[in-house]
């Protein structure tokens, strides 16, 4: 059989696709390229941020900054727990891709996923993965970016029924530099974009 083979910002990076998501997941290996996706919830314009406090009850400038960066990289975190699940099944069902990544990023993960399922492939073991220090940007819609360090050497492809390890191209990178974009929608951060750089890290 064929081997599908993962996106970029999945399992393992080969040159040339770049993934505009996020999705990220934010995973597999070397199918990627965002595209949009409509859907009647998801990507509607996000809500607007909520006002901001009075100066009696603002918290101070640091600890703000530290919170907003302490909760992307919770939802930066929480988007690949949510795609290395989805892959390992092939799958998004009952998965929390939807509560962390938006849909419009989620249409390549999705795409991999319909590639996998008719190639009877899925994923065992999970890539490690580093994010770097958040930047966070104020405005209507508050928007962060941050670069990461993903390790996907145990992170492998296998046929569903054999459990046999799917061949994939030697020079692939395994570890590779990705970015991610995020956008804060009401209270909650969502990754919108993900980048997988044909850059080793």
């Amino acid at each position: 059989m064929t081997a599908t083979q993962p996106r970029p910002s999945r399992i393992g990076s080969t040159a040339g696709r770049t993934r505009k998501h996020a999705t990220a997941l934010l995973l597999a290996g070397s199918l990627l390229a965002l595209a949009g996706c409509s859907d009647s919830d998801a990507d509607a314009s996000p809500p607007k941020s909520s006002p901001t406090q009075t100066a009696d009850s603002s918290p101070s400038p640091s600890s703000t900054a530290d919170a907003e960066e302490a909760a992307v990289l919770a939802a930066y975190n929480h988007s690949w727990d949510a795609q290395i699940e989805a892959y390992a099944k092939a799958s998004s069902t009952g998965t929390d891709l939807k509560k962390y990544t938006t849909l419009r990023a989620l249409s390549d993960v999705e795409s991999d996923l319909e590639a996998m399922r008719k190639a009877g492939q899925v994923t065992t073991g999970k890539p490690a993965i580093h994010p770097k220090e958040p930047k966070v940007s104020d405005g209507q819609i508050p928007k962060a970016t941050l670069r990461d360090c993903v390790d996907t050497t145990n992170w492998t492809l296998i046929e569903k029924a054999s459990k046999k390890k799917v061949p994939l191209p030697s020079e692939r990178l395994t570890k590779y530099v990705s970015t991610a974009t995020l956008e804060k929608w009401g209270t909650k951060w969502m990754v919108t974009e993900l980048t997988a750089q044909d850059q080793a890290c």
